[in-house]
């Protein structure tokens, strides 16, 4: 691609993905403003849901130019599939119950209380397709490679408490296989982008500690 075909697509793909994100956080603003009897944690926890859509249409808004981003196809269908396809859950029927509401307000809380965290030492090297921009060591990536997956994921398991059912179960082990197959893509680039990396991942678990 040429310099401004790859400013081009850019602009495109920011513009789609914050729109999309804004989108969501709209659909949810939207229960908020009509509650019709809905528990307080529900409530609690939409607008937590909605909080988290508009921080991640403004992360992929100021983003910073990559270095380098991984080659194919299938890297980018894995970013926008992992990304945007999941939180259609937001349009399934509500959870009824206090408890699973409650649980699904922890998880949410949880979950943004660490990416805004995460965030905060990221930056602008915040991207969806797996890209290069530099090695962040600092903040919660003293400890694990992919701090913003991981507390991605309990932010979606709190949008699946919401929306409890079998077939969002499914979506959700689904997810974590895709943002799996994504931390492989991500990682490939910055090894071969950044030689500072090799030696941060050595001394790094990916999500867990002493697990994985």
């Amino acid at each position: 691609m040429s310099l401004s075909t790859n400013l081009a697509y850019d602009r495109l793909t920011r513009m789609l993905g914050s729109a999309w994100f804004l989108l969501l956080a709209l659909a949810v603003s939207f229960k908020l403003a009509t509650p019709a009897g809905e528990p307080w944690p529900s409530l609690v926890s939409n607008f937590f849901v909605a909080v988290f859509y508009l921080m991640l249409a403004l992360l992929i808004l100021i983003r910073g130019p990559a270095k380098a981003q991984a080659e194919g196809l299938l890297p980018r269908i894995a970013a926008f599939v992992g990304t945007y396809w999941p939180w259609t859950i937001t349009f399934f029927e509500k959870t009824e119950g206090t408890l699973p509401n409650l649980l699904s307000t922890a998880f949410v809380l949880t979950g943004m209380i660490m990416i805004l965290v995460t965030v905060r030492h990221l930056g602008r090297s915040f991207s969806l397709v797996p890209q290069a921009r530099s090695v962040v060591q600092t903040g919660p990536y003293r400890w694990i490679k992919h701090p913003l997956y991981l507390s991605e994921e309990i932010v979606f398991v709190g949008v699946v408490l919401q929306h409890l059912s079998w077939m969002t179960v499914a979506l959700l082990f689904l997810h974590i296989c895709i943002q799996v197959w994504r931390i492989h893509y991500e990682e490939d680039v910055l090894r071969r982008t950044l030689p500072e990396y090799s030696s941060y991942e050595a001394s790094r678990w990916r999500l867990i500690p002493y697990v994985w």
